[in-house]
C-alpha cells in the first residue's frame, strides 16, 4: 500500500533531510586516503546523536532471522555496489570509487540518500560514471509531478545510460519512503514492463537510487549477508534523493550533497 505524507509530515522530513544532506558532506569530504570506515561511521553517528535523530540502517533487518545491520552508513568501495558495511573497519585508498549510502529517522520520519565519492586519482571512465548516474538521476526527477507514471523514472534512466554503454543494475530498486525505511512503491531504475502501472500522487515520497557499473549490470552478495558486487568486477556508481511529489513536480526532500 503506498502512503502519501501530509504536509506536515514532509516538512519533517525536510528537516531530516537537510541534515541527512549535511552529515553525508562531511563523510563524502572526510572519505580520502588513509580514511577509516569505521571512523567515517562515527561522524555520522555523532552528527545524529546531537539532533536527536536515529541512523535507520543501524541494527536494520530485512528478515527477523537476518543479522542486524552492523553500521549506520553502507560504506561500498570499487567493484561493492551497495550496502558495504562500515565495520569491520577498511582503509580508503587513493583511486577508490566509494559509494556512501545513509538514512536517517527525524521527528519519527525516515529519508534516504547516497553518493559516490572518488578518491584521489581515479580512472576518467570512472569519473565519467559516476557523473553520468547522477546525471541520469537528475533527469528522473524532472519527470516527476502529480499523474505522471512511475515507469517514466526507470525509462528515462535506461534511454540515457544504455545508449552510453552503462550496465543498470536491475535486481535493486528505488522505493518509497518516510513511515517506514522501505515502502511502496518499487521504483526500478529501468523501464520493467512487469511492473504494474503506477500514477504518482502528490504526497507520495520516494527515493530514487540508480546502480549504474561499468560492465554488466547482474550482481552477486558476499559471504557478509549484505555487501552487493558487480558480479563481473567492475566498477559501480550510486547516487541517490528523496523527493516528495507535488501537483506541479517535486520537492527535493534531501539536498545534494557536497563531495569536494
Amino acid at each position: 500500500m503506498i502512503k502519501l505524507k501530509t504536509a506536515e509530515e514532509i516538512e519533517r522530513m525536510k528537516r531530516g533531510g537537510e541534515i541527512l544532506s549535511r552529515t553525508l558532506s562531511l563523510i563524502a569530504k572526510a572519505c580520502v586516503p588513509g580514511a577509516n570506515t569505521e571512523d567515517l561511521d562515527k561522524i555520522a553517528r555523532d552528527e545524529f546523536e546531537k539532533v536527536q535523530g536515529k541512523p535507520s540502517f543501524l541494527n536494520y533487518q530485512i528478515h527477523s532471522s537476518d543479522p542486524p545491520y552492523p553500521s549506520a552508513v553502507c560504506i561500498s568501495i570499487n567493484d561493492e555496489v551497495v550496502h558495504g558495511p562500515a565495520t569491520p573497519n577498511r582503509v580508503i585508498q587513493d583511486g577508490d570509487v566509494v559509494k556512501m549510502d545513509i538514512g536517517l529517522w527525524y521527528e519519527g520520519m525516515a529519508t534516504d540518500m547516497a553518493c559516490t565519492v572518488l578518491v584521489g586519482n581515479v580512472p576518467e571512465a570512472a569519473r565519467e560514471l559516476s557523473a553520468e548516474t547522477r546525471r541520469a538521476l537528475e533527469m528522473a526527477i524532472e519527470t516527476i509531478h502529480d499523474g505522471s507514471w512511475m515507469h517514466e523514472i526507470g525509462k528515462t534512466i535506461q534511454n540515457y545510460l544504455e545508449p552510453e554503454g552503462y550496465g543498470i543494475v536491475r535486481d535493486l530498486v528505488g522505493h518509497g519512503v518516510g513511515h517506514g525505511v522501505h515502502e511502496e512503491p518499487q521504483i526500478p531504475h529501468f523501464h520493467d514492463r512487469r511492473m504494474p502501472p503506477v500514477k504518482l500522487k502528490a504526497g507520495m515520497c520516494i527515493a530514487i537510487e540508480p546502480m549504474v557499473t561499468l560492465g554488466d549490470w547482474r550482481i552477486a552478495q558476499k559471504d557478509d549477508g549484505w555487501t552487493i558486487i558487480t558480479q563481473d568486477g567492475s566498477l559501480a556508481a550510486h547516487w541517490e534523493v528523496t523527493v516528495a511529489v507535488t501537483d506541479s513536480g517535486y520537492e527535493l526532500i534531501t539536498p545534494w550533497p557536497t563531495t569536494k
